[in-house]
C-alpha cells in the first residue's frame, strides 16, 4: 500500500480512530497496531508475512536467550552468531541469491566453463533490508547492555512490524523506540497535528517535485541517445527525485508515528546543503550510516589504528553500504565512489564536524561556503549517475556524454518544470532553522490562522492538482 494512494487515504483514519479508541489498554492498542501493520504490509504481497514474523520471532527469542545466559557467555555469543547469520541468510537469499548466480556464471562463461542458470528467481519482499537489520541490532544491543530484553512478544512483534516505517526505515534502535511501545500512550494533540503538517509536507516532496522529476528522468534515461546536456538537467532532477521521494517518506513516516503517540527519528537533515561529501552523510539517510558506523565500523576498529586503519575500514563501510541499496555491481561502485571522495578528509586528517549554520546567521552563505556547497553537491550528483544506471556500461555511456557531447539547447523537459526543485531548495534553505518547512512560527504574518490554513489547503490542492502519476517510494526496492 503506498503513503500516496486512495487505498492508505482510507486507511489512516481508521487505523488513527480504532486505535485511540483502546486507549486505556495499551496492550490491545499493540495488538491492533500490530494486525494493522500486517495488513498494510499484505496489501504489498501477503506471501512474505511469514517472513516479517519469523524474523522478529528468531530476534525476540534471541533477546530472551541473552537475558537468560547473562552478557558475555558462550552461549550467549553463540545466540548473537546465529541471529546475525538467520539475518544475513535471509538478505542473501532474498536479496543477494540471483545477483550472485548471475556473476557466478558470468565469471564461468569468462573464464570457458558452462554454467547453468536456475530457472527460478527469487522474489524481493518489499522492506527486507531494513526490519532485518532493525531485528539484528536488537539482539546486538541486548548482547551489549544498550538495551534489556523486551518480555512481551507482542511488545517486540510491533515494534519490528509499525507500519509507518516498516518498509523503508527509518532504522531505529531499540533502546529509544522499543520503550514507546511498552506503556500506556495518550493522544497529543499538538504532536499529532504537527505529524498532519508534517505527513503534508512530505506528500508534496513526494508526489508534487519527486514524481514530476521521475517523468522526466525516465524520459531521458530511457533515450539511447541522450546528449550531455539532457543528461546533466537527468542528473539534477533524478538528484531532486530521489531526495524528495526518501525524505518525503520519511517525513510522511514520522508524521504518522506521532499519530500514534511514537515518535520516530529525523533521517535527514537539508544534505543538499552540505559542505563536504563527510557532512553529506551525516545528514543523509541518517539510520542507516549510523546503523553501520556502530555495528560495522566500530566493531572493525573505526579510527583507533592510524590513518591507513581508519581509510581500510571507511572503505569497507561504504562498499557494504553500496551493496546494502541493492544487488548489482553498479551500486558497489557507487559505495567506492563515495568512499573515494571520504578518504582524502581522513588521510590528510581534515574531517572535522561544521557548525549547522551554513551561513553564520545571515540570510544566505558566504561565496566560500556557496562554492563548497555547489562543489558537494555535484560530486553527489555524478555519484546519483552510478546509482540510476541499469548496469555499469550504461553508467560510463552516460558519465562519457556527460563530459564530451554537451549541445548548449534548451534542456529536453523545458525550461518551467526547472522551477519545481529549485522551489524546494529555497523553501527548505530558508526554513532551515525549523524542524519542517510548515513549522510555522506564531509571530509576523503567521500568527493569522487564516494564512497558516490557507497554505496548508494550497499545499493539498497542489497534492492533487499537480501530483505526477503515483510511482513508487525508490527505496522500497531496497
Amino acid at each position: 500500500m503506498l503513503f500516496n494512494s486512495f487505498e492508505f487515504c482510507l486507511f489512516l483514519p481508521v487505523a488513527f480512530a480504532f486505535y485511540w479508541l483502546l486507549r486505556c489498554r495499551w496492550h490491545w492498542q499493540n495488538a491492533f497496531l500490530l494486525a494493522a501493520s500486517y495488513v498494510f504490509y499484505a496489501m504489498w504481497d501477503v506471501r512474505f508475512l511469514w517472513l516479517i514474523a519469523g524474523v522478529s520471532l528468531t530476534a525476540w527469542l534471541s533477546g530472551m536467550g541473552i537475558s537468560r545466559f547473562g552478557r558475555g557467555s558462550r552461549r550467549a555469543k553463540g545466540i548473537v552468531a546465529a541471529q546475525a547469520a538467520v539475518s544475513l541468510g535471509v538478505l542473501f537469499v532474498f536479496k543477494y541469491f540471483n545477483f550472485f548466480v548471475d556473476a557466478f556464471v558470468s565469471l564461468s562463461e569468462w573464464l570457458g566453463f558452462s554454467a547453468c542458470r536456475p530457472l527460478w528467481q527469487v522474489a524481493l519482499p518489499v522492506g527486507i533490508s531494513f526490519y532485518t537489520f532493525q531485528a539484528l541490532a536488537y539482539v546486538i544491543d541486548v548482547y551489549r547492555g544498550e538495551t534489556k530484553a523486551c518480555r512481551s512478544a507482542l511488545t517486540f512483534f510491533t515494534f519490528i512490524a509499525f507500519f509507518p516505517q516498516l518498509v523503508a526505515g527509518p532504522i531505529e534502535r531499540a533502546a529509544r523506540l522499543l520503550p514507546y511501545f511498552d506503556r500506556p500512550r495518550s493522544l497529543d494533540y499538538a504532536s499529532a497535528v504537527d505529524g498532519l503538517r508534517l505527513l503534508l509536507w512530505g506528500m508534496v516532496k513526494k508526489t508534487v517535485i519527486a514524481d514530476n522529476c521521475a517523468t522526466i528522468v525516465n524520459a531521458i534515461y530511457a533515450n539511447p541517445n541522450a546528449d550531455g546536456t539532457d543528461l546533466w538537467v537527468a542528473t539534477f532532477f533524478f538528484a531532486i527525485q530521489i531526495y524528495g521521494d526518501f525524505s518525503g517518506y520519511s517525513d510522511i513516516a514520522v508524521g504518522c508515528g506521532r499519530l500514534f503517540g511514537i515518535p520516530l527519528m529525523q533521517n535527514f537533515r537539508l544534505p543538499y546543503f552540505s559542505r563536504s561529501i563527510a557532512e553529506f552523510w551525516r545528514r543523509w539517510h541518517i539510520s542507516l550510516m549510523s546503523w553501520f558506523r556502530d555495528y560495522i565500523y566500530i566493531p572493525l576498529g573505526g579510527s583507533r589504528g592510524g590513518r591507513l586503519r581508519t581509510a581500510g575500514n571507511t572503505f569497507i563501510v561504504f562498499l557494504l553500504s553500496g551493496l546494502w541499496h541493492g544487488a548489482n555491481f553498479t551500486f558497489v561502485l557507487w559505495g567506492a565512489y563515495h568512499a573515494c571522495l571520504f578518504l582524502p578528509g581522513i588521510l590528510l586528517r581534515k574531517q572535522r564536524r561544521r557548525n549547522d549554520d551554513m551561513a553564520a546567521g545571515g540570510s544566505l552563505p558566504s561565496f566560500h561556503v556557496a562554492w563548497q556547497m555547489g562543489r558537494t553537491f555535484l560530486l553527489v550528483c555524478l555519484g546519483w549517475v552510478l546509482f540510476r544506471s541499469e548496469d555499469v556500461s550504461a553508467a560510463g555511456l552516460r558519465l562519457h556524454r556527460m563530459f564530451t557531447d554537451l549541445h548548449w539547447h534548451v534542456p529536453f523537459c523545458g525550461r518551467l518544470p526547472l522551477l519545481l526543485p529549485i522551489a524546494l531548495l529555497l523553501v527548505e534553505w530558508f526554513t532551515r532553522h525549523r524542524e519542517h518547512p510548515l513549522d510555522l512560527p506564531a509571530r509576523g504574518l503567521w500568527r493569522s490562522r487564516a494564512v497558516r490554513y490557507a497554505v496548508y489547503y494550497a499545499l493539498i490542492l497542489s497534492v492533487l492538482q499537480w501530483g505526477g502519476t503515483p510511482v513508487e517510494f525508490i527505496y522500497f526496492q531496497f
